[in-house]
């Protein structure tokens, strides 16, 4: 059971203490706070764990302060969807807005490799209006011998790069707690000048202990990409490990799964999950084309793969795209086969908005289709 209070009631109104105090005197019940501070207001909802089939939900709401009360019976009890649930399905972050309604493009490199490069693919970025990207500072890899990032020394020129051209939010992936306490010392003594949306990848959906340490931080919002091994209600219950520690603000990311009846694609491209993730869930979906595909193939009506299968996912409602651009590809320390040139940024962005407008049209034929109704 949830209990949304009223917005702006916090622990110094006196409707507040009452609130938990009458909860506190409940036999076989628990109490857990979660807080969403917005730059308008402060929202606040109570989560009650234990025998709650027995509680009055009328009475709960009655109380001043209650705005609504809400029963779960279904799981992904912070995430997810619940009959005359209410909540909203997105956050702000940095002054960039995701939710289930909108789209926001992230392209950039998927590994660091020096400052040249990265101040070419963010002025391109900057010059394209987009406000994203991606730059890997870790990366796991398969082959122990491989590139596995700058880490923590490329941090600050990157920040510092990132906040010349006015990139608000980087999508830089973890693999260790480690790299969360270096994130944040970095952002801090550069003075915060852009903002970092953490990425746990695919090898990490199943660390839970990575999952809680991460979730118990709310100063960075989360990307957490789907197992590439493993169902989506599994996946999904890793994102609720997140927000049961606290952090609420989080993207679900697909990126492929990982089957041979993907071929010649890198993997099997599950974007028709989309649809399906807003549905269970009130996390914005973000798509990683790149990696679903892999490769830089063409098909013959000239478009590449990766834009067919972005399109595919934009047009399914998917509100992220994390996608690999690289200013020489050849050069690339990971993954150059299958990133993007800079002179195809603003047709990629021309395309994915041609899809996003595509979707627009057939939510809206669906919306009047049911009004009809």
């Amino acid at each position: 059971m949830i209990v949304i209070l009223k917005p702006d009631m916090g622990e110094k109104n006196p409707e507040y203490r009452q609130i938990l105090d009458f909860l506190a005197h409940k036999p076989n019940i628990k109490t857990r706070v979660h807080q969403e501070i917005g730059a308008q207001q402060t929202l606040t909802e109570i989560y009650l764990i234990g025998d709650t089939a027995a509680l009055d939900k009328t009475e709960i709401e009655s109380l001043p302060g209650v705005e609504r009360v809400v029963r779960i019976s279904e799981e992904y009890r912070v995430l997810g969807r619940h009959r005359d649930d209410g909540r909203a399905t997105g956050f702000e972050y940095n002054g960039v807005k995701f939710s289930q309604d909108n789209l926001n493009v992230f392209a950039g490199l998927c590994a660091v490799d020096n400052p040249e490069h990265v101040e070419m693919m963010l002025k391109a970025l900057r010059d394209n209006g987009q406000l994203c990207t991606r730059m890997g500072a870790y990366k796991p890899r398969t082959n122990p011998y491989s590139f596995q990032g700058h880490g923590k020394d490329c941090l600050p020129w990157v920040f510092e790069l990132a906040g010349r051209y006015g990139i608000k939010v980087i999508a830089m992936e973890i693999t260790h707690d480690s790299h969360l306490v270096e994130i944040q010392e970095a952002l801090h003594k550069t003075g915060k000048p852009t903002g970092v949306m953490l990425q746990i990848g695919t090898r990490n959906t199943q660390n839970f202990e990575l999952l809680k340490i991460v979730g118990r931080q709310r100063e960075l919002p989360v990307l957490l990409k789907r197992g590439f091994g493993i169902t989506l209600e599994e996946s999904l219950n890793a994102a609720e490990y997140l927000a049961s520690e606290g952090n609420r603000n989080i993207v679900f990311g697909l990126r492929g799964m990982k089957t041979n009846m993907g071929d010649p694609h890198r993997n099997f491209v599950d974007f028709a999950h989309v649809p399906v993730v807003k549905r269970l869930t009130r996390m914005p979906v973000c798509i990683d084309p790149s990696h679903s595909v892999g490769t830089r193939d063409r098909a013959p009506d000239g478009m590449l793969d990766i834009s067919h299968v972005t399109a595919q996912g934009v047009i399914a409602g998917a509100n992220m795209v994390l996608v690999d651009f690289h200013p020489v590809p050849t050069k690339a320390l990971v993954d150059g086969p299958q990133a993007l040139l800079l002179e195809e940024l603003p047709y990629f962005l021309e395309d994915v908005a041609i899809a996003r407008e595509a979707y627009e049209k057939r939510r809206e034929l669906a919306r009047n289709f049911l009004k009809k109704k």
